[in-house]
């Protein structure tokens, strides 16, 4: 159980300005731009370009949100080189690339605890991000609509109408009983996982394209108890071991899983990046009632390395 873990979901509806030529996984384009337009937004030195790492460290927005650093109260923790992002960007993928001066296209947001108090900032680095552009070549949007919405439940409440900020509400964010709820719901014996974008999986330091469901469990485990640990307040109180042990019981069965190469540019490290990943469907077989709620949270922050992008993103069929 995670009392404190909770998400909140946004949708930023857009419309194009220019012609806008989009890439397969839009996420990276987003998230890319969305970085450098907050960082200009709230660094307080003359040369943000240069503030690397964050001077501020978590008391700035943009070093929390891109940069967050353990606490100091717990050295124990600083050995951790990747501390996850509190966001995931959930863009279209592989559908429409192109879209005229005038059409619609948007994207959602997740924030992962904390990173909720943000929000205003967000908003702001997003309509600069538009007058700035996207895409190649670079293209405008204008920032139309802003909603937060419930992914299961179907409320919704405005956040941003286009001119300004709607302040209040936010009664529509997932919590613990929102997730316990819509995993008892799910079969404890078979379970069909489909894997809509690249989804990046290491074990034994080589990327897989058919994980055992421990494989899978572990990623899910290190990201959620991560993104528990410094952005919801709370340590991971299970016991890992015996869960994992578990796991190790789960059989696999019919699998669609294949491999799919993708590449994006890099504005920080100037270079293009393969960041290539499995999709498809793969079902499972056993006990799976102790990993229903883990699965659950895993839809909604995915799993595996580039989630920021939305990479790793997949749902329990039938579910």
């Amino acid at each position: 159980m995670l009392a404190t873990f909770r998400t909140t979901h946004y949708r930023f509806e857009l419309q194009a300005l220019d012609d806008l030529h989009m890439p397969a996984y839009q996420g990276s384009t987003f998230r890319g731009g969305f970085g450098h337009s907050l960082k200009q937004l709230v660094c307080f030195k003359a040369d943000w370009r240069a503030c690397t790492p964050c001077a501020r460290h978590n008391d700035c927005p943009y070093g929390y949100i891109f940069e967050t650093t353990a606490p100091q109260e717990g050295p124990a923790m600083h050995h951790l080189h990747e501390i996850p992002s509190p966001f995931v960007i959930e863009a279209p993928s592989e559908q429409q690339r192109v879209y005229a001066a005038g059409e619609l296209l948007g994207f959602d947001l997740v924030l992962v605890g904390q990173a909720d108090t943000y929000l205003p900032y967000l908003i702001m680095a997003f309509q600069d991000l538009g007058r700035a552009g996207v895409g190649q070549p670079r293209g405008r949007y204008a920032l139309r609509r802003v909603l937060a919405h419930h992914p299961w439940r179907g409320a919704e409440e405005l956040k941003y109408d286009g001119a300004d900020m709607v302040l209040g509400g936010n009664g529509v964010g997932v919590g613990w009983n929102d997730v316990a709820a819509r995993a008892a719901s799910l079969p404890a014996d078979t379970l069909t996982l489909r894997f809509h974008t690249p989804t990046r999986v290491k074990y034994q330091q080589t990327y897989v394209v058919q994980p055992a469901f421990h494989v899978l469990m572990r990623a899910l485990l290190r990201r959620i108890s991560s993104l528990a640990l410094f952005h919801c307040g709370e340590a991971w109180a299970g016991d890992i071991h015996a869960l994992l042990a578990a796991a190790e019981t789960i059989e696999t069965g019919q699998s669609t899983l294949h491999w799919v190469d993708w590449e994006r540019f890099s504005g920080r490290q100037r270079q293009r990046m393969t960041l290539g990943g499995f999709v498809g469907e793969i079902r499972f077989h056993g006990n799976l009632a102790p990993f229903r709620e883990l699965l659950t949270l895993g839809t909604l922050v995915h799993v595996g390395k580039a989630a920021v992008f939305g990479h790793g993103r997949y749902d329990i069929v039938g579910a």
